[in-house]
């Protein structure tokens, strides 16, 4: 769900610098010394899967984990994927770099939001089945909020973006279906062999 270079307003640049900036902010600060192998390692695995993408209009599908990254990091999710964004910008020219603060905003926050709405409700689950359902929920309503997101950042720049939102929005149900399974078993996974690995442990 990267926005291509050259789409977005000054305006909508602007707010993304600025709400990535805080975000950013508040990620570094809550993030502590122990956890920065965890972010790190993170931010690897989000590098690598999104670098996998299928171009729609004027953004991109690809997987994220970002329910995953959330559920791991919780504000730390910004330092992960801004410094992910900004490795795939100098060394791959993939996304670009004024753009940057907006597609790290869109998806950082997706994936935060899913901390704060699942995060509890999964550490309390009392079996797999639980855990995977809501970790799943978790997972796919990241990627909607992401492309919801996405179509936004489109509109806020030109209204005739509306339908190319549209677009973007319905193509990542499939993905959502997907990431959502994906969270599903991994989140379930990571509770058994390793909860001190998740920020809602």
């Amino acid at each position: 769900m990267h926005i291509s270079e050259g789409v977005l307003s000054g305006g909508a640049l602007l707010t993304g610098w600025a709400c990535s900036g805080v975000g950013i902010a508040v990620g570094l600060k809550k993030t502590e010394p122990e956890k920065i192998v965890r972010t790190a390692l993170i931010s690897s695995a989000f590098f690598l899967a999104s670098l996998v993408n299928v171009k729609v209009g004027a953004s991109s599908t690809h997987l994220a984990f970002l329910a995953p990254m959330g559920l791991a990091l919780g504000w730390g999710i910004f330092p992960a994927v801004f410094t992910a964004l900004i490795l795939q910008a100098f060394l791959l020219q993939f996304g670009g770099l004024l753009v940057l603060g907006a597609n790290t905003f869109i998806m950082s926050s997706a994936g935060l939001a899913a901390y704060l709405l699942f995060g509890k409700i999964i550490s309390r689950a009392k079996n797999r089945v639980m855990i995977f359902t809501f970790a799943f929920i978790a997972g796919a309503f990241a990627v909607i909020l992401g492309a919801f997101l996405v179509g936004v950042f489109l509109t806020m720049s030109e209204r005739n973006f509306l339908t190319t939102a549209k677009i973007i929005l319905l193509a990542h149900i499939p993905l959502a279906i997907i990431e959502g399974v994906v969270t599903g078993f991994m989140i379930t996974w990571l509770r058994k062999i390793s909860p001190e690995f998740l920020e809602i442990s």
